[in-house]
């Protein structure tokens, strides 16, 4: 007889796209017990060399503060773990430990673009990916750069839409090579909760329990303190205010032409749009595909290199990286870039809008 499957089981989306309200149902569930943004796929490079446990861990809290934030026991990690497989299991299966849960796994925004590479190092994971309309997504991100955060840097609307295709294709690709993937919708979550997760949990293989449909109750605990999680840190699940003319003209027509030209090559099948949109707005020319793709390339190998600094600097670089974000309020390592970097790429971050 096979045993219960446990795990691991990865929440992805684009960001703004409702993964932190998912999340925090999800983990309602007694046998669930998720990370959020734990993210340390994303400093795979940090197992290129051998270490022990305490060196990688020091690294992961100074990267997003993963550990501290979910309150890991460390003490549950052995100092003998130094690949990446094994790293991830034992600290996010400890956390899931400490919840009494038996699912675990991880909620990320940041792994859209990798997921053929996470199936292959966990063959039985399992991976719910959540839609949202792209204009949607859009506005969110440009509501959510009002304040100091990660979305408060130049080209993040062209990341997130150049982005979405990304997703796109890598959960085909799952999907092609029969992994398990569950794909749902952010408008359908907020107009039914329930409903949306009954059907989760029967992908899951679970009971389903009441409580998941509401967030009252919820512990947002490892969410991030920015003010752009208010949402989900109530107690009513509701959709985000329309605010439609936030979008600049040139944005919108923009996002329009991806949706034409993803709609005609999908048979209009995907994406799945809240409302209609012009139907004479045109595909983008190959020169604007061209540029996009560049300019996307370009602001995703930034983060990579990022992440590199967060592997092999120094530890006082790091700390001193630390510090500066404390300083500034910021809570992700890939926000407006620290202090100390800052006057190196301050041509390119700074304070700037989004689009």
């Amino acid at each position: 007889m096979l045993a219960p499957w446990r795990g691991p089981l990865f929440v992805i989306g684009m960001w703004r796209s409702g993964t932190s309200l998912l999340y925090a149902l999800l983990n309602k569930h007694p046998q669930i017990g998720l990370m959020y943004e734990g993210d340390l796929f994303l400093l795979r490079s940090l197992f290129w060399i051998p270490r022990t446990a305490s060196s990688w861990l020091v690294r992961w809290e100074l990267w997003n503060g993963a550990p501290k934030r979910h309150g890991l026991d460390t003490s549950r990690i052995s100092s003998t773990v130094s690949r990446l497989q094994p790293a991830i299991k034992e600290s996010y299966q400890a956390y899931a430990r400490q919840k009494e849960a038996l699912v675990w796994g991880d909620k990320s925004v940041n792994c859209y673009d990798c997921l053929t590479r996470l199936a292959r190092s966990f063959p039985d994971a399992r991976f719910i990916i959540i839609w949202r309309d792209p204009a949607a997504i859009c506005r969110s991100v440009i509501r959510a750069a009002e304040e100091p955060c990660w979305f408060d840097r130049r080209g993040m609307t062209s990341l997130a839409l150049l982005g979405y295709k990304v997703l796109k294709t890598e959960c085909d690709r799952l999907v092609s090579r029969g992994t398990r993937v569950h794909q749902m919708h952010y408008e359908a979550l907020v107009k039914d909760p329930p409903g949306a997760m009954a059907d989760v949990c029967t992908f899951l293989g679970l009971p389903f329990v009441p409580s998941v449909g509401s967030l009252e109750g919820a512990d947002r605990s490892a969410i991030y303190e920015e003010k752009h999680h208010w949402l989900v840190k109530s107690e009513r699940i509701v959709s985000s205010p329309d605010s439609s003319q936030i979008l600049p003209a040139y944005l919108k027509r923009k996002i329009e032409r991806y949706v034409s030209l993803w709609r005609a090559e999908s048979g209009d099948m995907w994406p799945f749009l809240s409302s209609p949109q012009n139907s004479d707005s045109g595909k983008p020319s190959l020169r604007e595909r061209l540029v996009d793709r560049a300019a996307y390339h370009w602001l995703r190998g930034f983060d990579f290199i990022v992440a590199l600094v967060y592997c092999f600097a120094p530890f006082w670089l790091l700390r001193g990286i630390q510090a500066a974000r404390a300083r500034t309020n910021l809570h992700s390592p890939r926000g407006v870039f620290p202090r100390l970097v800052q006057c190196i790429v301050a041509w390119y971050l700074g304070k700037r809008r989004p689009w």
